[in-house]
């Protein structure tokens, strides 16, 4: 991958490789997940720690010395243990459950003491294949010890299997070191099965993309391609409109409801939610946020962690940072950030205002220009401003401040200090005109008057 980043830590439609893959494995219910790692096993380790996966451990591969090796390393954590264990490639993240499930359902079923699966791919390139005799299954040969004829077949070995518990082990002992650096290899194991006369069955993928490995920063953006025009198509199989689905990034967790329209440029990342009947102008990014029925985002604005309910409308060029909330029919416009911040039903700050660890209740209006100053160099302080006051443009809100419902606030004011309910606080000094000041200012020098 060229990159100081662990391959399986890089991120694929708002999920690491390796939590792609753990999430397929969940549905099989297995009674353990054992992770070998092996380079930078600190950063995987502390990565998926706090993943929230049951019964999740690490097993650490030192040195490296090829797949049978890694499987080997998990040997104490299985002895005793009977049933099926699965194996799979913490860089191939389009595994699917199903998928998963029919390999474990055919193992089980035949009474195999191993179960590969393969695919049928049109490039066959990089893979070991698949060997038959009379439509029986023989051994994996590796793409450089095929000959040409071998290097034509076309099925080839996934990397992902399932193995009986009870001869493993002992076979994987038994595989012979090879290559420049004396490694272990996983598939010359059906080979030994083979001379053992053990069963090896197959089962093969019904969508081949699903055992691609990610091996360079071009596959990755490859399979990020497959995983977003999946996702897009997905959308709109339940009535999302998306003008250009080419230009349109959503992560595999969001979820959009019927009727919304999304322009083209849009991201929607993460656990993203958004409601029915919205409409996303183009450039519009929502991260990890909650959008409800009803609501318009216009261009190029950002929205993370925060919150946006029914009917409200957002923009252009507006910033919910995190902890932001707007209410029903709540409206913030063109250049306002939000942070920290909890918009009332039917609020308003439509224009030019920074607006931060503030509660504004509902039927509020923010005036253009209009500034919470909650930050003194040590501490951030809260703005609050109850129902329907109305603060005037180019005002500056020094926190901690209240101002009253139904307050007014003058335009150009600096509020210190709280204003009671129903007052008009002003903060500026009396206009002075000076009458003739301009042609005195700029009357030539030597001139007399």
């Amino acid at each position: 991958m060229k990159s100081s980043r662990p391959k399986v830590l890089h991120r694929l439609a708002g999920s690491s490789l390796i939590e792609h893959v753990l999430r397929a494995a969940a549905p099989l219910d297995a009674r353990s997940t054992t992770l070998v790692v092996g380079h930078q096993a600190n950063i995987l380790e502390h990565s998926l720690q706090p993943s929230g996966i049951n019964r999740l451990r690490f097993v650490r591969q030192e040195p490296q010395l090829g797949t049978a090796h890694a499987l080997l390393q998990a040997e104490p954590f299985f002895t005793g243990v009977t049933g099926a264990l699965v194996v799979l490639s913490g860089d191939a993240p389009l595994i699917g459950a199903r998928t998963l499930k029919r390999l474990v359902a055919t193992h089980e079923a035949s009474g195999a003491a191993a179960t590969v699966l393969t695919a049928v791919l049109d490039r066959p390139s990089g893979y070991g294949r698949i060997l038959r005799h009379g439509g029986q299954f023989t051994r994996i040969i590796e793409e450089s010890d095929a000959s040409p004829e071998q290097q034509q077949v076309r099925e080839v070995n996934s990397g992902i299997y399932a193995f009986d518990l009870a001869p493993l082990f002992a076979t994987l002992h038994e595989v012979p070191e090879a290559g420049p650096k004396n490694e272990r290899y996983l598939p010359t194991v059906f080979s030994l099965y083979r001379r053992k006369q053990l069963p090896v069955e197959t089962v093969a993928a019904a969508d081949p993309n699903e055992i691609r490995g990610i091996n360079s920063q071009s596959e990755l953006a490859e399979v990020s391609s497959i995983v977003r025009q999946s996702k897009n198509e997905e959308l709109m199989a339940t009535g999302v409109t998306l003008e250009d689905p080419a230009t349109t990034y959503i992560d595999r967790d969001v979820e959009v409801g019927p009727d919304t329209v999304i322009h083209p440029g849009v991201m929607l990342e993460g656990r993203t939610r958004i409601g029915a009947r919205c409409e996303l102008h183009a450039g519009v990014r929502v991260v990890n946020s909650t959008v409800g029925a009803d609501v318009t985002i216009r261009n190029f604005c950002v929205i993370t962690d925060s919150h946006i309910s029914d009917g409200a409308q957002v923009g252009p060029f507006a910033h919910l940072r995190p902890e932001s909330s707007v209410g029903k029919r709540g409206r913030v416009g063109n250049f306002v950030e939000l942070k920290k911040a909890t918009l009332g039903e039917g609020a308003k700050a439509n224009h030019l205002s920074y607006v931060g660890d503030a509660t504004i209740g509902p039927g509020v209006n923010i005036g253009a220009g209009t500034i919470t100053c909650n930050y003194d160099g040590a501490a951030k302080h809260h703005t609050t401003l109850e129902a329907n006051v109305f603060i005037g443009s180019g005002t500056q809100l020094v926190a901690p401040v209240t101002v009253g419902k139904g307050a007014y606030v003058a335009a150009g004011s600096c509020i210190t200090d709280d204003v009671p309910a129903g007052a008009l606080g002003i903060t500026r000094g009396r206009q002075e005109n000076k009458t003739g000041w301009v042609a005195r200012k700029t009357k030539p020098k030597g001139t007399s008057g």
